[in-house]
């Protein structure tokens, strides 16, 4: 079993080698990391290029994350595929083993999420706990942490990479569509298994939060799916117990 874990990056040289050591140093041996650089302008090539452990890369300029994201899909080898974004690390050495030994014959997996000062990586600010999933879950407002979720690479053959209509929520379409239109198979790790520096694109500005909003809805639109009732209200609500569960268990 392979997994490819692919991490995007623009002018990230001031966390990418952490990304990079923490994918390095997984206990589990069969990893594939690919990094999709959308032609940086600082450091950040330099050190691509000097960790051996980096399997692939592509430096060129492209239409966004989520375009970038397509294109490492597209170039994986895996098995099972993972993204970890330039800024954030794995919290231990053993998550990709625990993925690996966890997802089994199933399509998917998810796990929890730690939201962590900027500057100060043992500084947890927001504990994401996604809970066991039920098929239902969605028409509550709820998804699971999308760095955390791991799909095998057929899955994405059968039913599609992200959608490039979307500009900060294709990540949350991709999972409305696998896990509740397509009903693929999935299991919870329950267990922090990454810690994502503060500062995400969807979540800086309030016109962006206000843009993810509107694009969730047409998430379920365009999937041919019936908005539940109250969602761009439940949805937001589901994020406020974050904000008081600090304490992690890895």
């Amino acid at each position: 079993m392979k997994v490819t874990i692919i991490t995007v990056t623009y002018n990230s040289s001031e966390t990418l080698q952490n990304c990079i050591s923490s994918v390095a140093n997984q206990s589990f041996s069969n990893i594939e990391h690919i990094i999709v650089d959308g032609a940086s302008n600082d450091e950040t090539l330099e050190i691509i290029k000097k960790n051996p452990s980096v399997s692939k890369f592509i430096s060129e300029k492209d239409d966004g994350l989520y375009h970038a994201m397509n294109k490492g899909i597209s170039i994986s080898s895996g098995d099972i595929i993972g993204f970890l974004n330039s800024d954030d690390i794995y919290i231990n050495n053993t998550v990709i083993e625990e993925v690996v030994e966890k997802i089994g014959k199933k399509s998917s997996l998810y796990a929890d999420l730690c939201y962590v000062k900027k500057d100060d990586l043992d500084k947890v600010t927001r504990l994401w706990k996604s809970g066991n999933f039920k098929s239902n879950n969605f028409n509550f407002g709820w998804m699971p942490p999308h760095p955390t979720f791991f799909v095998k690479k057929n899955i994405y053959n059968k039913y599609g990479l992200f959608n490039l209509n979307f500009k900060s929520s294709a990540d949350y379409e991709l999972m409305l569509r696998f896990l509740h239109k397509e009903k693929i198979s999935t299991v919870y790790l329950p267990k922090v298994i990454i810690k994502m520096r503060e500062g995400g694109k969807s979540n800086k500005f309030l016109k962006n939060r206000i843009l993810a909003n509107i694009e969730d809805k047409k998430a379920w639109t365009i999937n041919g799916l019936k908005t539940p009732l109250f969602f761009s209200f439940l949805k937001p609500i589901r994020k406020i117990p974050q904000f008081f569960k600090k304490t992690i268990n890895e």
